[in-house]
């Protein structure tokens, strides 16, 4: 199975277009993240103690609107609430659970990465995507090994790591199937 390689040249063309500018975006958005590696994993922390938030409030308020008598209708509104209020005041916590799921994404992630340039061996770009595999698998190996006192500081310096080099992998793709395209 080669999808890339059986597209059309209207196709490919929005393949190199699109590759292109999300490289670029991931790329400026993986600089950030290894300059500043804690303010990407207290980010993440937050956005996802917000959510909790959000969504305690939601659901407090269709319970409130109910007028129902019931606490199972405010059960999942007070957890999300004792969640969210967790996750923002003590980042360590979700930050050690992010560390372990990171670790188990990222070895997945170079699995994949590893498994598709082969699958794809002989098109251009194939190995941009094992560099790109096997750096994903060092950082899931790192992550791991560290886990959870480093979880912090290298959750944002990981994920920074490979945002960067998922950019590089899309710009070099888009780079390398452009004569594929003219022909």
């Amino acid at each position: 199975m080669k999808p890339i390689l059986n597209s059309s040249a209207d196709n490919l063309q929005g393949l190199i277009k699109n590759a292109r500018s999300t490289g670029i975006i991931m790329l400026i958005i993986g600089l950030v993240g290894i300059l500043l590696p804690n303010l990407i994993s207290l980010t993440l922390n937050a956005f996802i103690g917000i959510i909790f938030l959000f969504s305690a409030l939601v659901l407090a308020y269709v319970a409130w609107q109910s007028k129902s008598q019931s606490l199972s209708m405010w059960f999942k509104p007070f957890v999300l609430f004792a969640l969210a209020l967790l996750v923002l005041f003590h980042p360590a916590v979700l930050l050690s659970v992010l560390g372990l799921l990171l670790a188990i994404y990222f070895l997945l992630a170079g699995f994949a990465g590893i498994t598709l340039a082969f699958e794809i061996k002989p098109a251009n770009g194939w190995l941009f995507i094992l560099l790109n595999g096997l750096l994903s698998f060092v950082f899931g190996a790192i992550v791991l090994f560290s886990w959870p006192f480093g979880s912090s500081w290298i959750i944002g310096l990981l994920i920074g790591f490979s945002f960067f080099f998922d950019g590089l992998t899309l710009i070099m793709i888009s780079r390398q199937a452009e004569p594929v395209s003219t022909q």
